[in-house]
């Protein structure tokens, strides 16, 4: 009798990983995202919005 109960393997790990589709694997280095520049009207926009966010108390329903 062995010292492993039977319905204490792990069946998952029986077999090795097949390997990545090939589509997955990513060639080179990553692109560098360029940065977004902001119009003046948007940042305002984001300034009145967090404002507005920071003084509106968090609510458990607009979780």
């Amino acid at each position: 009798m062995a010292n492993t109960p039977q319905y204490d393997t792990d069946r998952h790990r029986a077999y090795p990983e097949p390997p990545a589709h090939p589509l997955w694997h990513r060639y080179g280095q990553p692109k560098p995202r360029l940065p977004q520049t902001l119009t003046p009207d948007q940042q305002q926009r984001n300034r009145e919005l967090l404002e507005a966010a920071a003084r509106k108390p968090r609510t458990a329903k607009g979780r």
